[in-house]
């Protein structure tokens, strides 16, 4: 298959590029590189520096690619930053999607894999988190990823595209050769922030929130790995058919609260990670995690990452092997 990769540079995208490459699939990856790295992408696909606001140059890239389907990464994902600018959000992650979506029906591309999230559930009933569960998202962040869906939907019906959302927990980790891993500027999520103490490149973490209703106060998480991530991508848009539309919960189905994870960092760096308590943060909720049910059932996906050690392990090789990210490859 001939694949349009947006976001292909990033932390997810570019671990997914990398399994569709593996898979024997053609590959050009369209970011704006705000927060992508050209290192990032592997070397047999193709790169194209732009921005989904770009129309004509996207319109242009998917008139002359012959492409089969289109997988799409490329958004705006702190939770917190959504709040405070919640403009920037659904404008750089609905409208440019709608934009790229007409693209796609102008040139007759009617498959496509959309990165989506838990966030849509917003402060679930229950856990674990089956796809039948209501969404009401709680933050800018989920309720733009949730629009995208709404969107997704109604184009099956209206021109016969056919759509899988992902809706993964928090993505983790680094490829097994530690030549792929998280690079951010600020670092936004947990791990690689604790993994910056173990290399001494900060005094400590912060826990927001030790009053939550879950076993031990923190917050409770399902880290996928990213690895894992690149696989179920390449099983949806492998088997997508038009006309459809798809939703699947991308975890472990196992949770992990921040005190659990900054323990199994201090395991497996053999450092210690100190850690104060801070307030609460708007728009997290106690506990996340995934009944991975139906992804396992319908796509025959298997996690290969289910103890969040191994998962530390491989973002803590990537991290002391570019302790300043792809800057120092």
């Amino acid at each position: 298959m001939n694949i349009f990769v947006t976001g292909g540079a990033g932390y997810v995208g570019s671990h997914c590029v990398r399994g569709l490459c593996d898979a024997g699939h053609a590959v050009v990856v369209f970011d704006n590189m705000v927060s992508g790295h050209r290192e990032a992408v592997d070397q047999r696909a193709k790169l194209i520096a732009g921005d989904l606001g770009d129309v004509d140059l996207v319109d242009k890239t998917l008139a002359q690619g012959g492409f089969d389907g289109v997988m799409h990464f490329a958004a705006a994902l702190d939770v917190n930053e959504s709040i405070s600018k919640p403009l920037h959000y659904y404008r750089n992650n609905v409208v440019n999607t709608v934009s790229l979506l007409e693209r796609m029906c102008a040139h007759d591309i009617r498959s496509i894999v959309f990165s989506s999230s838990c966030a849509t559930y917003g402060t679930p009933p229950s856990v674990p988190i089956t796809e039948d569960m209501p969404q009401d998202p709680i933050s800018p962040y989920g309720r733009t990823k949730l629009a995208i869906e709404w969107v997704l939907r109604d184009s099956t019906v209206a021109w016969g595209l056919g759509a899988t959302a992902l809706r993964y927990f928090n993505a983790a980790g680094a490829a097994a050769d530690a030549s792929l891993g998280e690079d951010h500027d600020p670092e936004i999520h947990l791990i690689p922030r604790v993994l910056q103490v173990a290399l001494g490149q900060s005094e400590g973490i912060k826990i927001f929130g030790l009053d939550y209703p879950t076993p031990d106060g923190t917050c409770v998480r399902d880290y996928v790995h990213v690895e894992d991530l690149a696989s179920v991508h390449c099983a949806a848009i492998e088997t997508q058919a038009e006309s459809q539309f798809r939703c699947y919960n991308v975890g472990t189905g196992v949770g992990v609260s921040v005190k659990e994870l900054a323990a199994a960092a201090r395991e497996v760096t053999g450092h210690d990670i100190p850690a104060s308590p801070a307030p609460r943060r708007e728009g997290d909720p106690p506990e996340l995690y995934a009944d991975p049910t139906k992804v396992m059932t319908e796509l025959g996906w298997q996690p290969k990452y289910a103890d969040i050690r191994k998962t530390v392990e491989t973002a803590w090789n990537w991290h002391r092997a570019h302790p300043n990210g792809f800057t120092a490859a």
